[in-house]
């Protein structure tokens, strides 16, 4: 029996298509179009640089640093064998010649002459109470002087409270408005036996306390006032400040005081007299290459609790045993270092100079200078150089006026 099927065709094995390479026209368009996008997005999202500046103003100098000494115009008062002091003048004030100072009360003193004192003063006081009270017709005068105490009084409280004033002129018209009062009740009952004796006793024991008291008043025309002292006053004067050598200023910032500072025995400084207007100042400065200028002016930094910045003047300076002392001289008010003795500071040349972008300054016929613009006029500027810092030229106009702070300049 025959197999009636026709007979299959041999199968082939498949052959997989040929994969299609790019061409190099194909890659060179492909990196086109990259480079294209790129620089596309770059030139989109990048801002455009400024074409145009301000001229700004700044200093610009040198700057040295050191340890700095402080001198006053100062003389010191001692007082020998004493037990206390009672201060009149306010610390810091500004006393002129004949000013009270302050009581000085000597070594045999004691306190219970104070405590009898004020047991007189308070008998005084219910005695003229109790006469005011018997009287029968009113006094005007004494109403009035009473009103403006009272008046007084109440002031002083405000401004305790926080009211605008001034305690100190404001306690001189109440103790003058009290002071009033006494005069008119001693001249009142001045035929008051019992009173005159109150009034007698009062006064002997002042007189008694005063054979114990010294009282010193201000023997300058005028000089502020404080009772705070360090014992430098002594060996460290105005009188002779050019005369220590760097390692003795280093010895005293040191905390080592000068020779001849030492209190005899028994004694106790109570206070100290300062000349307003002048004090200098021993720096010790930290770079001992540089070369000062004597009588040349710099700006004067002092770092202490609140910093202070002044004209300072050399003087003199001395170079020895590695480091460099110069002695400055400062015209100014001496309140700001009136309790300062030692502290860091910073001496420095300030030249007022004018700063533009370093892409401000383009260089015509040998010269360099700026392109000012104001509106649709442009004009070359020819100016000196002084420093670059930080892509910022600081510059100084050849001719003077023709630059200044505020004025536009052309970028390149």
């Amino acid at each position: 029996m025959y197999d009636m099927n026709p007979p299959q065709p041999a199968m082939m094995p498949e052959i997989p298509p040929e994969k299609k390479r790019m061409s190099v026209p194909q890659i060179a368009l492909i990196v086109l179009v990259i480079a294209f996008a790129a620089w596309y997005l770059i030139t989109t999202l990048t801002p455009e640089p400024a074409h145009f500046a301000t001229v700004t103003a700044d200093t610009i100098g040198s700057r040295y640093a050191g340890d700095c000494l402080i001198v006053r115009d100062e003389v010191p008062f001692d007082a020998e064998g004493l037990s206390s002091v009672e201060y009149i003048a306010e610390e810091g004030a500004t006393v002129y010649r004949g000013t009270t100072i302050c009581n000085v009360y000597s070594s045999g003193f004691s306190t219970r002459e104070l405590t009898t004192l004020q047991e007189y003063r308070d008998e005084i006081k219910e005695y003229q109470m109790k006469l005011l009270q018997s009287e029968i017709t009113a006094d005007a005068w004494m109403e009035k002087l009473e009103s403006e105490v009272m008046t007084r009084a109440r002031e002083e409280r405000e401004i305790i409270g926080g009211a605008r004033g001034n305690m100190a002129n404001q306690e001189a018209l109440l103790s003058a408005a009290i002071q009033a009062r006494q005069s008119y009740l001693r001249e009142k009952y001045a035929n008051d036996q019992r009173m005159t004796r109150l009034y007698d006793d009062e006064q002997s024991q002042l007189q008694r306390i005063s054979s114990w008291t010294k009282q010193y008043v201000a023997m300058q025309d005028m000089a502020v006032v404080s009772f705070y002292s360090d014992g430098y006053e002594y060996g460290l004067t105005n009188q002779n400040y050019d005369q220590f050598t760097p390692a003795q200023v280093r010895d005293m910032i040191n905390g080592k005081k000068p020779e001849n500072s030492e209190l005899a025995k028994g004694k106790t400084t109570i206070y100290r007299m300062v000349k307003n207007g002048r004090w200098y100042v021993l720096m010790l400065i930290r770079d001992n290459s540089w070369n000062p200028v004597e009588g040349a002016q710099y700006d004067l930094k002092l770092e202490n609790f609140t910093e202070t910045t002044v004209k300072a003047t050399v003087m003199s300076f001395t170079r020895t045993g590695g480091e460099l002392e110069v002695r400055l001289s400062v015209e100014g008010d001496v309140q700001p270092v009136l309790y300062v003795r030692s502290c860091t500071g910073v001496l420095g040349d300030s030249v007022a100079s004018l700063t533009v972008p370093s892409r401000a300054i383009i260089t015509q016929d040998n010269m360099p200078g700026v392109v000012v613009v104001d509106g649709d006029y442009q004009w070359f500027v020819p100016v000196n150089i002084l420093d670059r810092r930080d892509n910022m030229v600081y510059i100084a106009a050849i001719q003077q006026g023709v630059l200044s702070e505020g004025q536009t300049v052309r970028l390149f």
